[in-house]
């Protein structure tokens, strides 16, 4: 980290290889998989073998969230010798950070060296037939934040100034977890997330308007980071929690703590299809 007189870094390469730099004097592995674990989702973490867990707040350009449900650490371990590092929580943009903070957790975790990261987060269901619960891989994205993860100047020591987004999705990681889901008796849906800046929850207005635009669920997070990644060469997928049905789908006010509430009550499917996609993916599957 800066001495507290010294100006920070002046390009992103250079304050993400501060984090990874104060990480590789705590950690000596070589992480091969990143998982971004959102809202009420971040147990997992917490079953890998040989744990060793880093808090955000020790970390050189690393904010911490303030929202619920995001513990803010950066976590180490193995599954069944499969080389993991997973965000245990995240920043979101409407917290008031920029866009850069935003994604600088999963800019670290490309540098470490990691082939293949599965985002993971809890969103709004917009489509009336499914429910709380239902597990969604994500095939596309809509970006309605107004930003995107790669504005202002490009840092050509990350990537491109133009990068493809046709694939932002890695159909094959996208293919493990249903090949995963199906071996470990799951169900999965699959659709378009469409990222809003909230905090707010949208209006029925709103939900009806970006069900017109073809999204199957709306949530905070999860398209700056896929950005980020995308811009560093690494491949992408991406997982999505139906914590709820959207405004005016559902009559039941909308309220955090029942996402984070139906968020846990998948903890132990999730974990399942969590180390069977890790696993799968190890073997070169399918």
């Amino acid at each position: 980290m800066a001495h507290p007189s010294q100006a920070p870094p002046s390009t992103i390469a250079a304050r993400v290889d501060d984090s990874v730099f104060a990480i590789r004097k705590r950690v000596a592995v070589q992480p091969k998989v990143g998982l971004v674990l959102g809202s009420g989702l971040g147990a997992f973490a917490d079953s890998l073998e040989g744990g060793v867990r880093i808090p955000y707040r020790e970390l050189p350009h690393m904010p911490v969230s303030a929202v619920p449900g995001h513990a803010g650490s950066l976590c180490f371990g193995d599954v069944e010798g499969v080389s993991v590092v997973c965000m245990q929580g995240r920043l979101h943009l409407y917290e008031g950070h920029p866009v850069e903070r935003v994604v600088h957790g999963v800019r670290t975790m490309a540098r470490l060296g990691v082939e293949r990261v599965l985002v993971t987060n809890a969103a709004g269901g917009l489509d009336p037939t499914w429910a709380p619960g239902d597990l969604m891989v994500i095939a596309d994205h809509l970006n309605l934040t107004g930003i995107s993860a790669l504005a202002g100047p490009n840092d050509e020591a990350l990537g491109p100034r133009f990068p493809d987004m046709t694939r932002a999705y890695d159909p094959e990681l996208g293919a493990m977890l249903h090949a995963a889901a199906l071996a470990e008796g799951l169900s999965l849906r699959e659709g378009v997330y469409a990222c809003v800046l909230g905090p707010q929850y949208e209006t029925p207005a709103e939900v009806r308007m970006i069900r017109m635009l073809g999204a199957h669920a709306v949530g905070m997070s999860t398209v700056h980071e896929v950005m980020a990644l995308r811009h560093m060469g690494i491949r992408v997928a991406a997982l999505s929690c139906i914590t709820n049905l959207a405004a005016g789908i559902s009559s039941a006010p909308l309220d955090h703590a029942e996402v984070e509430k139906a968020a846990a009550s998948r903890r132990e499917a999730l974990a399942r299809l969590l180390r069977a996609w890790i696993l799968l993916g190890s073997r070169g599957e399918p």
